[in-house]
């Protein structure tokens, strides 16, 4: 079982790590606590992800933090100066986690403004009336950005599954001191919940999850695969599912659950394997390994489940 080291978008799970700081478990564990390996979804039967059906990074920020021990400030909401003065007091007191921010708004990222950037996480360091330095950890230190223009990215109008702007968490404290491998134990009733298919999330009308997910998602790929979706694959997310499968693999294994480790990271392979045909346009073979894909998220969920009597 070998872990995948290097670059990836892991961005709320980076930025959580880095506040953390000292404390925090490998971004391999933080990413498996949030839940998001173990499913996949068609959102309104277009918007392909390879995270569980009605899953979302806030769920999932949510779920980790809680799973390590910790607990934080979470608040939005208010208007663009509000919003500037909470992240002011916040800052005064030590680093804030800050997102969804729309990543296409981020101008200091080459090839902005573009309306295709997506949601993103950053760790704010210093904030006034003028400026902002933040930590993104897609590649960028102390990167610093015109508040305006950070407050028009935070605002993050394109991001659906928020309910209120300017999200941001402060006044992280330790409560109880975990192991990773406690956690991750106690994360698996979450994990299996996901796999089975949670029906108690709104989610738009069409979508689908699961096998059915990818299923749908191979004939919609092996009918031609439109642009944007492509875009959408090749850039995110079969990088973005490989390497969470890959890593959930490595903590099943930790946790000794080899059978189940094993089929995730069959999954990964074959999710990695996507790669290629897709940037190339081969979208039959990328289709035929969508339909391998499919059934293996059956499979963990029973191999999942039959571990938590003796697992928890």
């Amino acid at each position: 079982m070998l872990s995948y080291i290097g670059s990836g978008p892991y961005c709320y799970t980076n930025s959580l790590a880095m506040m953390l700081g000292g404390d925090s478990p490998p971004t391999a564990v933080i990413e498996t606590l949030t839940g998001s390996p173990f499913g996949a979804q068609l959102i309104a039967g277009s918007l392909p992800l390879f995270d569980p059906y009605g899953w979302d990074p806030e769920a999932g920020l949510d779920a980790a933090i809680a799973l390590l021990g910790w607990t934080c400030e979470r608040s939005d909401g208010g208007t663009p100066t509000e919003a500037l003065d909470r992240l002011r007091s916040a800052c005064s007191h030590g680093p804030v986690l800050v997102g969804p921010v729309d990543m296409g708004l981020l101008l200091y990222q080459p090839g902005t403004p573009n309306a295709d950037g997506g949601d993103h996480y950053v760790v704010l360091l210093a904030a006034d009336q003028d400026a902002v330095e933040l930590h993104d950890p897609h590649g960028h230190p102390f990167a610093t950005l015109p508040t305006q223009a950070f407050l028009s990215a935070w605002e993050a109008k394109a991001i659906s599954y928020i309910d209120a702007p300017f999200v941001l968490r402060a006044g992280f404290v330790r409560h109880h001191r975990l192991t990773p491998a406690d956690a991750l134990r106690q994360s698996l009733p979450g994990a299996e919940r996901w796999l089975a298919g949670r029906d108690d999330l709104p989610m738009p009308p069409g979508s689908l999850g699961g096998a059915a997910a990818v299923e749908a998602l191979a004939d919609m790929v092996a009918r031609g695969t439109p642009p944007s979706i492509r875009t959408l694959l090749t850039a995110f997310g079969v990088r973005v599912g490989a390497r969470r499968l890959n890593d959930a693999a490595t903590c099943l294994e930790e946790l000794g659950l080899s059978h189940a480790a094993s089929l995730a990271q069959r999954q990964a392979r074959i999710l990695g394997s996507l790669q290629y045909p897709l940037a190339r346009g081969d979208d039959q073979t990328a289709a035929a390994q969508l339909r391998y894909l499919a059934p293996l998220y059956a499979q963990l969920h029973t191999a999942v489940a039959a571990a938590l009597d003796n697992v928890i």
